[in-house]
């Protein structure tokens, strides 16, 4: 319990009688706010609640995300029965909640019933809230957002003004939007997100509205992502932080997120979810990183950098002022550097100057809370000074007070404790032994701690009457003038959100530019008349960190020849990072970042679809070669003539047969369809795809295989992708690599090529031999152990049941 007081003492010191002595307690140890904030950072969890309208084939959606306090709205889009475009935002956003209407057609009920059963889904599945349909009317929710309480319109404005001010931003001529904005902010106000311990006349945060489209992106399913480790979460290997979440693995995201700011590793996860085809967009990001990769640009790059690392909270408008005046002396050819130097207004300055003419910095960090400069409010400066002048004034209350006690009493304090007040403290004596003990005439007793009674007396009470809480006058008045700042601060929240979104968009192209150094990428290029990929020596991002040595390789694949490529080789030889390697490489791409390769150029790619590896879980409830289906599936379903197919040993889950004729008809599916087939690299181990001829000849297949050269009993790997069709899959050379007895390892080649050959398979006779002679040895040993002279031992039965069965397997 904090508290300040002072204390007296009837015992005599030195040459005096007796000494008085004000004393405040030394303050308690305060975390530095720095690290608070970074820990605050790590465990905040950001909510996403999102709302949902489907009617007569069109989707209405909006979403509030209490990271940013931003409304995100999409304008009226087309859907497909199955809300193949509903699903596709789930994915990305991953909601807490999903709220629409409880008058919904058969599709949506459905969609939302699979959804809610969804166990396995990561990070979980959403909470489905259902409202009445009249909360969802067009013109009550025309009237909530016209008379909502937003902090980013100025107080100033009209009500004509503030409605033409909104029309701007928010689409009404889409009236499933404007509905599913107004059911969103009815469940909001229900709900009191993030305002659920504050007074009711405090509405919820809103910081502004966004727009959000799909157009031109990509699409990549979450198994893509987990096979090809664009993300991978693991659990935190400290017992004290496992509880608080995961921590990002060996990924792409891993190696790429160098960000110094959470605003901008946000985006960079964004960006990962949503890769677009937007070249305008793609070659804007790459200028800039471009840009920062010249040599005599490192500096002024390690600068901007800094400053980012403090663009969180208040030093925001500080940091970005810096920012601001550093991209004024770039080039400002360059979009992003031009848009900094314009939009980060005076209104920074304006926002800067208010902040630091009222915080006292110094004093809120080592108070551990927000205080006010002096001369800021004379009543808080007034109840500042009485506070600092308590200590000397209350001990010449102590003195008359001790004067009035007991002389028993050897010594009393007066204090100061904040929402109890002013209380006179004296010791236990010995004879306190019961509470009666407790009472002393003209004094109150309060409460017991620590050795020391409390009491209210006279004086104290005059105190409490005169000064009041001191303590908590000044804290709710300085959270007043706090509330004030910041009501002057939100008035300019558009120019505060549009620097966290530049600020954020030159962090993640700084952290691109800094892994491109220092990993040796180059800039992709586009070509939206190529139909594929072109790669020149290209390696796998993750795979060069942890290899002592990569060999590079080159992919190829559009127009009308080679569009699928079948690759056959060695176990281990490479294949499956190839495969990977080429799906990384073209992701990197979409996202607006310089690739590992010499050369990439990337014509138009709307889907990545991988069956590389089956990702097993119980929760699902299916077998893993059906979970392989199901990936084959979808890409059949729904890859088209601009997608890349990557497809890792398909067919290995079921018996030789049944997997080798799935595979061959999964590909001439493909490839019937002409010009129209998918860019697909496809690996097997299933030689007789191409020995029995399976797939129609022409110049839309493509054979390659990984180059190996044998050296006696050893198969050497080059691991290089060449032309041509492996002869053997070598699995011997691997078992031995595994280091599979030599014994198993001959008997797997023998019964292989007798298979290849068509010729029968014997057991082996060395095998049957050993096998004899154990029978043999254990036969023996029951006659030794045979006692003839034992009065109760059957010939015939010991016969019957030890030796002749045992004979008949020697025989």
């Amino acid at each position: 319990m904090a508290s300040l007081g002072a204390t007296v003492d009837r015992t005599p010191q030195g040459p005096g009688l007796g000494a008085a002595a004000a004393s405040c307690p030394s303050p308690a140890p305060v975390p530095d706010l720095g690290e608070a904030e970074e820990e605050d950072d790590a465990e905040e969890q950001a909510e996403i609640h999102l709302c949902v309208l489907w009617n007569s084939g069109y989707l209405g959606i909006a979403y509030y995300d209490t990271s940013d306090y931003i409304i995100h709205f999409m304008p009226d889009a087309p859907d497909h029965e199955s809300l193949k475009l509903l699903q596709r935002v789930l994915d990305e956003i991953n909601p807490q909640s999903v709220v629409t209407s409880a008058k919904q057609d058969e599709n949506m009920t459905q969609f939302l019933e699979k959804l809610a059963s969804q166990e396995h889904r990561e990070p979980k599945r959403p909470e489905i809230i259902f409202l009445p349909n009249v909360d969802f009317g067009l013109e009550i929710s025309k009237q909530r957002l016209l008379s909502g309480n937003y902090s980013f319109i100025p107080d100033s404005m009209t009500t004509t003004e503030k409605i033409l001010f909104l029309s701007s931003i928010i689409p009404f001529d889409c009236l499933l939007t404007v509905r599913a904005l107004g059911g969103l902010l009815k469940f909001m106000g229900r709900r009191r997100i993030g305002v659920e311990l504050e007074d009711y006349n405090v509405s919820v945060p809103i910081l502004g509205f966004k727009k959000f489209v799909l157009a031109h992106l990509v699409s990549i399913d979450q198994d893509t992502y987990s096979v090809l480790q664009i993300f991978k979460s693991e659990s935190h290997p400290s017992v004290y932080k496992v509880a608080s979440g995961l921590k990002e693995g060996l990924s792409l995201f891993g190696i790429l997120n160098r960000c110094r700011c959470k605003w901008g590793e946000k985006l960079l996860r964004l960006w990962f979810t949503r890769p677009t085809q937007d070249l305008g967009e793609l070659n804007s990001r790459l200028d800039v990183i471009q840009f920062f990769l010249l040599p005599q640009n490192l500096e002024m790059a390690q600068t901007l950098h800094r400053l980012l690392g403090h663009i969180k909270n208040v030093p925001t408008v500080y940091s970005a002022l810096g920012l601001r005046d550093a991209c004024r002396s770039l080039p400002q050819s360059i979009q992003l550097f031009r848009d900094i130097a314009q939009e980060f207004s005076d209104d920074l300055h304006h926002i800067a100057r208010l902040i630091g003419k009222v915080v006292d910095f110094e004093g809120s960090h080592a108070a551990n809370h927000f205080t006010v400069l002096p001369n800021i409010d004379p009543e808080v400066d007034e109840k500042k000074r009485r506070l600092m002048g308590l200590p000397s004034f209350l001990t010449e209350v102590a003195w008359k007070e001790l004067d009035n006690l007991d002389s028993r009493i050897p010594s009393c304090s007066v204090i100061y404790i904040p929402l109890i007040g002013f209380l006179l403290s004296i010791p236990r004596l010995p004879f306190m032994v019961e509470a009666s003990d407790f009472e002393i005439e003209g004094l109150d007793f309060m409460f017991l701690l620590e050795g020391k009674l409390h009491y209210r007396s006279a004086q104290t009470k005059e105190l409490d009457a005169l000064l009041g809480d001191l303590h908590c006058d000044i804290r709710d008045q300085e959270t007043l003038l706090m509330y004030q700042l910041q009501c002057q601060v939100l008035a300019r929240a558009a120019v505060l959100t549009r620097v966290l979104d530049l600020a954020s968009r030159l962090d993640v192209l700084l952290a691109f530019a800094s892994a491109a150094r220092d990993y040796g990428y180059s800039r992709p290029h586009y070509s939206p008349q190529l139909l594929g990929v072109r790669i020149q020596n290209g390696r796998h991002p993750l795979m060069e960190l942890c290899a002592r040595t990569f060999v590079p390789n080159s992919a190829e694949c559009g127009g009308d020849k080679g569009r699928v490529k079948v690759i056959t080789g060695p176990n281990s030889s490479g294949k499956s990072i190839y495969l990977k390697q080429v799906g990384l490489i073209t992701f990197m791409a979409l996202v607006g970042s310089f690739v590992p390769a010499e050369e990439a150029e990337i014509g138009a790619v709307d889907a990545i679809f991988t069956r590389i590896h089956s990702c097993e879980s119980i929760s699902l409830g299916l077998s893993t070669f059906m979970i392989d289906l199901n990936q084959v599936a979808k890409a059949v379903n729904n890859a088209t003539e601009q997608s890349l197919v990557l497809i890792d040993e398909f067919g290995k889950g079921t018996n030789t047969v049944d997997g080798l004729a799935l595979l061959a008809a999964v590909l001439r599916h493909w490839l019937a369809l002409g010009p129209m087939c998918p860019h697909i690299f496809v690996t097997t181990n299933f030689l007789s795809l191409i020995q029995l001829q399976l797939l129609p000849q022409g110049p839309l297949v493509q054979y390659l295989t990984m180059e190996t050269c044998e050296d006696g009993n050893d198969l050497i790997f080059f691991y290089q992708v060449c032309e041509g069709v492996a002869n053997a899959s070598h699995a011997s050379h691997t078992a031995a690599q595994a280091r599979l007895p030599d014994k198993l390892i001959a008997r797997g080649k023998e019964v292989s090529d007798l298979i290849r050959n068509g010729k029968p398979i014997k057991p082996v006779k060395e095998l049957l031999k050993e096998k004899q002679m154990e029978n043999c040895q254990t036969l023996v040993d029951k006659f030794l152990k045979l006692d003839l002279e034992d009065p109760n031992l059957d010939l015939d039965i010991f016969m019957s049941q030890e030796v002749l069965p045992a004979a008949s397997t020697i025989l």
